[in-house]
């Protein structure tokens, strides 16, 4: 089946009546037959029906064998950092989105852990950061916010003759339009609050992995740290996953004429898209990913400018995350990176003039319409004040 379909079909066996939608387990305990003997479920936070069907179908929809549900994106990436020891190191993509960095940089280096930063479109500059030492390569691609395009196939030819995992965030692209299991990665890294859930009503992660062991590992810390996703989320992000591959068609399509648009505005600087023909590493990109996804980022030189064209808007809503059904723009200098730690921020921060913005399903005219609106109101204002300094 293609993806598509399995978005609306998936294993509900758990479910005796075979109920269309499925139930929610809504409960932290479960009777068991004996005083020494278990059923299969004895305790949510060892394992949920509800939990283990949303974790079946993402598996599904990666192409995949196993997958464990998170309480969030930071959960699983906590948890996939466990495969980590102390003494041994972790290299990371120098454009990640902050609360990334600010586990790896503040968490980590307490538990012996380092990390270091590295180019990871350059693969000459991640094959000259390897040592021993290293246990795994974490990236993103598209990456947050800038967009930056690695090579998840030659990044997993180099992370294989390391001996290390590669672990890739796919959060910005979801399933339908990028496989990186297929492509040679070790762990497949979701922040399920973005397009899996696609509502902006549920925060949750996912970890996918094909090998048993890795599997096995990643369940056990999620139990044993408590923290799997709950069922009420679980039942949530199956509901809104029905819809997924509707949902990104859309925002790709509209993604791409906001992206055009923006690439033709006067007072835009630079435009990060993979979408375009002139973004780096944009046929690596068409290589490995069926779709461009829905998040664009922008700058026009002027902070002040870019500050008055997020406030200016009204069918985007000013807000961090990305991937809802509704349009979001936000300044990540300011709200999603602003954890970078200040010894940290000459090297990861994105510039202060960023704009990042996630186009959701709205008529993409009227998108564009609100765009060029509060890009006028931006402009105006600022020759006001301009004119105003030198009056």
């Amino acid at each position: 089946m293609k993806t598509a379909t399995q978005c609306v079909h998936f294993d509900s066996t758990d479910d005796p009546y075979c109920s269309i939608s499925p139930p929610i387990y809504q409960t932290a305990t479960f009777r068991q037959p004996t005083s020494d003997e278990f059923g299969e479920y004895d305790y949510t936070r060892s394992g949920n029906p509800t939990r283990n069907l949303v974790e079946r179908q993402i598996a599904r929809l990666e192409g995949a064998e196993y997958a464990c549900a998170f309480a969030s994106g930071m959960a699983a990436i906590t948890a996939l950092t466990r495969f980590v020891g102390a003494g041994e190191e972790i290299l990371a993509g120098d454009d990640l989105y902050g609360g990334t960095v600010r586990l790896l940089d503040q968490i980590l280096p307490r538990q012996g852990i380092a990390v270091r930063y590295v180019d990871v479109t350059d693969i000459d500059a991640v094959r000259a950061a390897l040592n021993p030492r290293v246990r795994m390569i974490l990236i993103e691609t598209p990456s947050n916010p800038t967009m930056r395009i690695a090579d998840i196939r030659a990044l997993a030819q180099v992370a294989r003759e390391a001996g290390a995992l590669l672990a890739v965030d796919n959060s910005m692209l979801s399933p339908c339009f990028q496989k990186p299991l297929k492509l040679g990665a070790d762990v497949v890294v979701h922040s399920a609050t973005k397009f899996l859930c696609g509502h902006s009503d549920v925060t949750g992660g996912a970890l996918v992995v094909n090998d048993y062991d890795l599997y096995r590992q990643i369940a056990f810390h999620q139990n044993a740290e408590g923290a799997g996703l709950s069922p009420f989320d679980s039942w949530l992000l199956l509901r809104g996953m029905k819809t997924l591959s509707l949902r990104v068609e859309r925002q790709n399509e509209s993604a791409r004429k906001v992206a055009q648009f923006l690439s033709q505005h006067p007072a835009v600087d630079r435009v990060y898209y993979p979408g375009l023909a002139d973004h780096p590493g944009h046929e690596i990109h068409r290589s490995q990913s069926k779709g461009d996804g829905a998040v664009i980022s922008f700058t026009t030189g002027d902070a002040e400018v870019s500050r008055q064209v997020v406030e200016a808007t009204e069918l985007f809503d000013i807000a961090v995350s990305f991937g809802s059904v509704g349009s979001t723009i936000s300044l990540p200098c300011r709200m999603s990176h602003a954890s970078i730690p200040q010894a940290l921020r000459d090297k990861l921060a994105p510039p202060p003039d960023l704009v990042r913005i996630s186009v959701g399903i709205e008529d993409v005219d009227d998108l564009i319409e609100d765009l060029s609106r509060a890009f006028a109101l931006a402009v105006r204002r600022e020759e006001a004040a301009s004119a105003a300094c030198v009056a």
